[in-house]
């Protein structure tokens, strides 16, 4: 493995706060690099802040949220060429992505595709390992610079997994040379949803592959952990923080904060509580960057499963920031006994594996946004708070993709946005699905006032026709159609 760049103390880069991180960039002890959200930056329209930060020699890293790494197909050859593209307009030294899945189904499984709008964690399973390897080592190809993975939060626990998070990232790494970038407020939020041990997690992760971490705030409400990345840091994650430069000198660490942006003083606080950590474990002898893991953890089988985690039931959903017809896509369980590669006829495990996942994958996917039956072994309580939040989260990203909707639409977005989400599973980016929501809304009759269905109806022909709008008579003759089919 290469050695890793040392980046510094950063903070993620949204438009919001774009002049305060120039500002911070410009002053001493401020920002030394910035992260940005891959899928939101266009390689031909850079925003001119971070061309800006560019030009002053301030390290950008694209930092992906749909590549899918942790599902069962193959990445997507566009999504990689658009990460690439980023990347290599960017200047990046390196890009970012989850180990999670995004979406499930389609040709693998034989059943519809679905679309979470969401991070969702991979089992650790032989399975999920072996797909998970071989999707890292395409991406590893098709991208131009080193990729490192980010360890999730998640509600959900995965019935019969096989290996502790800690051995699961020991073993990814160890197979594919992927760095990592190690979530601490991730690790602090498993600790109180599912009961994770973050020291124990620490220990087992092979320190070296780390390429930087994220620090983010949260809350707890009911027993539950919210990493909403709209809160001050608490404690608790500077506390795992603090554990981890015990153990080796990260070389990045950044903090997110994705709304509710606080004033700028707020977050250079943050940033120099991050700093005082740091300095406090460089002091007391934490461990330099090159250093070997602690504990080279055991490799676990399938015949030894890690000790679950305890599934006490949830009131409320633990999310971040971070975004069809329903059948179940399979009979298969979750947390069947697998077979090995040696056990698949011919050696071909890959295909196998693949097919057990995606199935299984669809069947926890159908259940939390279509409704059909909670795979076996999975808590009901929680998928149902998990799939609540998936709608929310639904409602929000398209009331800011389309934030005419919600003005529209007035108080009554939210609900009814939920209530739509219930029924129609997104299968096509949150655009589409603005638009699929307001044709559910105007073709059922469902808007009561007069001028709201107009303005809503205006609001869906000016953006499903033509863009820009048309003269030709065939355009216009075109939207008369949709005209005449909405007042049926």
């Amino acid at each position: 493995m290469e050695r890793i760049r040392q980046l510094g103390t950063g903070i993620g880069w949204r438009p919001e706060i774009a002049d305060a991180v120039e500002r911070m960039a410009g002053s001493a002890g401020g920002v030394d690099w910035v992260e940005v959200v891959a899928e939101n930056v266009c390689p031909g329209h850079i925003p001119e802040s971070l061309l800006r930060l560019r030009e002053r020699g301030v390290t950008v890293v694209p930092h992906g949220v749909s590549l899918g790494l942790g599902g069962a197909d193959r990445p997507d050859e566009e999504r990689l060429r658009n990460l690439a593209e980023r990347a290599e307009a960017l200047g990046a030294p390196l890009v970012t992505e989850h180990i999670a899945f995004v979406r499930a189904g389609g040709a693998l499984t034989a059943s519809p595709r679905l679309e979470a709008g969401h991070l969702l964690p991979v089992p650790r399973t032989r399975d999920a390992l072996d797909v998970l390897c071989e999707n890292v080592r395409i991406a590893q190809d098709a991208l131009p610079v080193p990729l490192a993975l980010e360890n999730i939060a998640a509600l959900i626990n995965w019935p019969g997994e096989e290996m502790t998070e800690g051995q699961f990232l020991y073993d990814l790494v160890d197979r594919t040379g992927v760095r990592l970038l190690i979530d601490v407020a991730n690790l602090h939020t498993n600790h109180v949803n599912r009961g994770e041990d973050p020291a124990k997690a620490l220990d087992e992760l092979p320190v070296e592959a780390i390429a930087y971490v994220h620090v983010a705030g949260g809350f707890e409400r009911d027993g539950v952990w919210h990493d909403s990345h709209a809160h001050p840091v608490p404690q608790q994650v500077l506390d795992v923080l603090a554990e981890l430069a015990s153990r080796v000198s990260p070389p990045g660490v950044l903090l997110e904060r994705d709304e509710n942006f606080p004033e700028p003083a707020e977050l250079e606080r943050e940033l120099d509580a991050i700093r005082g950590v740091l300095k406090t474990a460089g002091a007391q002898g934490g461990a330099p960057a090159s250093q070997e893991p602690a504990t080279t953890p055991a490799t676990a089988s399938a015949t030894t499963p890690a000790t679950a985690p305890p599934t006490t039931p949830a009131t409320a959903p633990a999310t971040s920031a971070e975004s069809t017809a329903g059948s179940t896509a399979g009979s298969a369980t979750a947390g069947e006994p697998v077979a090995s590669a040696e056990e698949v006829p011919g050696g071909e495990a890959e295909p196998v594996a693949r097919q057990r996942l995606g199935l299984a994958q669809a069947a926890l996917l159908s259940a939390l946004v279509a409704g059909t039956p909670v795979p076996e072994g999975f808590d009901r309580v929680r998928l149902g708070v998990q799939s609540r939040a998936l709608a929310a989260k639904r409602a929000d990203v398209v009331g800011k993709v389309a934030p005419e909707l919600p003005v529209i639409l007035g108080t009554s977005y939210r609900s009814a946005f939920v209530a739509y989400a219930q029924g129609h599973p997104m299968t096509d980016g949150y655009r589409r699905d603005a638009l699929s929501f307001a044709e559910h809304l105007l073709l059922g009759d469902r808007v009561e006032d007069a001028g709201t269905r107009r303005a809503l109806r205006e609001w869906w022909l000016e953006r499903s026709g033509p863009a820009p709008l048309s003269r030709r008579p065939t355009a216009r003759l075109a939207r008369a159609t949709r005209r005449v089919l909405l007042r049926r």
